[in-house]
């Protein structure tokens, strides 16, 4: 037969490895290379390929009949679609889109124009994935209970220099998506679903980087089935460097691996060497190297004698799913200098950044099917630190049920001396949450938790419920971190953005906690933040920053007087002195500059916040900002101690 005619669009950066696969392949009469479609010209040692950046016209001048897409994932859509169109049947490389809708755009085209789009996931052109389906299906391996999927490489910061798009997670406002699970590892991801079959029901995701880039290098994803099946990745480009080849001019390839857990067996396919190795309860090990077909032939078969596709667009729908959660997932979480290796050159720069203990880290995921948080991982943690001690710890997704409002907040807080100074869902109010902001009716929803109170009625439950969404970290240091966050309302309606500050510092006698909020109102009219008290129940005026401490204390007291003359007063500090069940003493001072009433509580249980809506509501038009500053000590101080240290905090 005649050489396929073939155009390819992207000839740089990844793309020069199509280019010497069309070079062999073209030496072999299988295909002949009559265009490229790229923005800069290309040097070709082989045939004499029309060069252009119109895609289609290139098509329509060469008839080509295969167009080989290797650009910016953000630009697969508009390229394939126009491939497509012009009459050219389409390998795009993976992933195929970085959204399900930019995906259902290429299905389309495929649908009017009857032509083939095969997507570039490698790895499904092993026979070995075929062959560890059958070993699932037959019962080899017993029943299987999930696939947990691990690869640790190391790349250095270069790697997210590369090109314009690395490291990122949108360029010029549009979705790239160039992450550890989305690029490097998408073979892992998409040759575990395709080891089983149904649709999703579930995706979660950790997302963190130790490299400062927008994007993650160090993630994982749990996907669960609609039958329940299990499929987890552990992927980091943070691991140390491989060990150099043994003779030189060797490439070391990274391998990367997905374990099948049956109750009768254990299978890993290290997917990178298509090796298949089968272990049995006995003991005993077998293991297959599979053949690997091209997929630009399988392509090539499909066009002139219809063969099966072997990864057809459709067949990437679910990766297409796991990847848009990823999108839509919170920014990646700094991961700090104290739990890396930072290697530098005699010039300062740096030029590697390493984990240590991330490649078994990965390994114990997939063999746990359990994801980072699970598995007791200190940089999974969000923590304070003063004078090189943990004071405080930050939950950003807690699990809660939609009745408490779920939100981020600080627990675990304690005092130099180790005394626990915070409470997160005590019996009394399971919706109070250590320290953090809440408010029980901004523009009708409850950001407060539990019920909310109906003029005339009292407290009444409600489907009513607002979530704060952690989105990403502009600044994450052991001394505190600057937030962004989302306040999205029951309906999952974007209300209002909120950009949170959090510091620790040391002072003379303890530590203060700095914590301040701007909540900007994005409905597009006037935000009403309304209280219990604004619709009938008297001094219950809570909602803005606010503090709950330990109801097991005891002899509590508030300075510099009672809860009746504090509460509800605008004076710029006050305190509140506990001690332990243990008999250790502790005491809080708050201070404000704002004057908001204080909302407070002592007796019934121990709480202090804000009152923004005291008596009457408070109407946000676009901005609202307010900053606490909190002493944190140990002992029980008095009046005169209590007013010093107020002293310092607000300077």
């Amino acid at each position: 037969m005649a050489p396929v005619k073939v155009v390819l669009a992207g000839a740089h950066g990844h793309g020069a490895h199509h280019l010497r696969i069309l070079r062999e392949q073209a030496a072999r009469g299988l295909v002949e290379l009559v265009g490229i479609c790229d923005l800069r010209p290309v040097e070709v040692d082989f045939g004499a390929p029309l060069q252009s950046s119109d895609l289609g016209g290139l098509i329509n001048k060469t008839g080509a009949e295969i167009t080989v897409i290797c650009t910016p994932i953000n630009t697969h859509a508009d390229l394939a679609v126009t491939a497509l169109r012009a009459g050219s049947h389409v390998l795009l490389e993976k992933p195929p889109a970085p959204s399900p809708e930019e995906h259902r755009r290429i299905a389309q085209a495929v649908k009017e124009t009857g032509l083939a789009c095969q997507v570039g996931f490698q790895s499904l052109g092993s026979a070995a994935v075929p062959a560890l389906r059958e070993l699932i299906a037959n019962g080899g391996l017993g029943r299987v209970r999930g696939i947990g999927g691990w690869g640790a490489w190391h790349r250095p910061p270069d790697y997210f220099t590369r090109s314009p798009w690395s490291g990122k997670r949108r360029l010029n406002g549009v979705d790239v998506m160039d992450g550890a699970l989305t690029n490097p590892f998408a073979h892992a991801v998409s040759t575990a679903l395709a080891l089983a079959d149904g649709p999703i029901a579930e995706i979660e995701t950790e997302l963190f980087r130790a490299h400062p880039i927008e994007s993650d290098d160090t993630s994982c994803v749990r996907v669960r089935l609609a039958d329940g099946f299990t499929i987890t990745m552990a992927a980091t480009l943070c691991a140390p460097p491989a060990p150099p080849a043994r003779e030189p001019g060797a490439v070391v390839r990274g391998a990367a691996y997905l374990v099948v857990h049956g109750d009768a067996g254990r299978a890993t396919l290290a997917y990178t060497h298509d090796r298949l190795t089968v272990e049995l309860p006995d003991g005993s090990a077998k293991t297959t190297v599979h053949h690997r077909a091209d997929l630009l032939e399988n392509l090539i078969d499909h066009v002139r004698t219809g063969a099966e596709l072997l990864v057809p667009l459709a067949a990437t729908e679910r990766f297409t799913q796991v990847l848009d959660a990823i999108r839509l997932a919170p920014e990646p979480v700094p991961i700090p200098e104290r739990y890396q290796i930072v290697e530098r050159d005699a010039a300062g720069e740096v030029v590697g950044r390493v984990l240590p203990g991330v490649a078994e880290l990965t390994r114990l995921s997939a063999r746990e099917l359990a994801l980072f948080s699970e598995l007791d991982v200190p940089w999974t943690r969000v923590e304070l630190m003063v004078s090189g001690r943990p004071v405080a710890a930050y939950e950003l997704r807690p699990d809660l049920p939609a009745t408490d409002a779920p939100r981020p907040y600080l627990h675990g807080v304690r005092t130099l001396g180790g005394v626990e100074v915070t409470e997160v869902r005590p019996e009394d109010h399971v919706h109070h949450l250590g320290v953090g902001v809440a408010v029980s009716d901004l523009g009708g929803a409850n950001f407060w938790g539990g019920r909310t109170y109906v003029k005339d009625q009292g407290p009444t439950w409600l489907d009513d419920h607002g979530t704060q969404r952690h989105v990403t970290f502009s600044r994450l240091d052991d001394d505190g971190f600057a937030e962004h966050l989302e306040w999205l309302g029951p309906d999952g309606r974007l209300m209002a953005r909120e950009e949170r500050t959090v510091s620790a510092r040391p002072l003379a006698r303890g530590w203060a906690l700095d914590f301040a909020f701007t909540l900007t109102n994005l409905t597009g009219a006037p935000l009403e933040i309304n209280s219990s008290a604004t619709k009938g129940r008297a001094g219950a005026g809570y909602g803005g920053f606010f503090w709950r401490a330990p109801g097991t204390s005891h002899a509590r007291l508030t300075l510099p007087g009672d809860e009746a003359s504090v509460h509800g007063s605008t004076a710029p500090w006050l305190a509140m002195v506990g001690t332990t069940p243990q008999g250790q003493g502790w005491t809080l001072v708050f201070a404000q500059a704002d004057g908001d009433p204080w909302f407070v509580r002592v007796e019934e249980y121990p709480g202090v916040g804000q009152a923004l809506a005291w008596d009457r509501p408070l109407v946000v038009a676009s901005a609202l900002t307010r900053r606490v500053v909190t002493a944190v000590l140990d002992g029980r101080l008095d009046h005169a101690a209590a007013e010093t240290v107020a002293g310092e905090l607000l300077r």
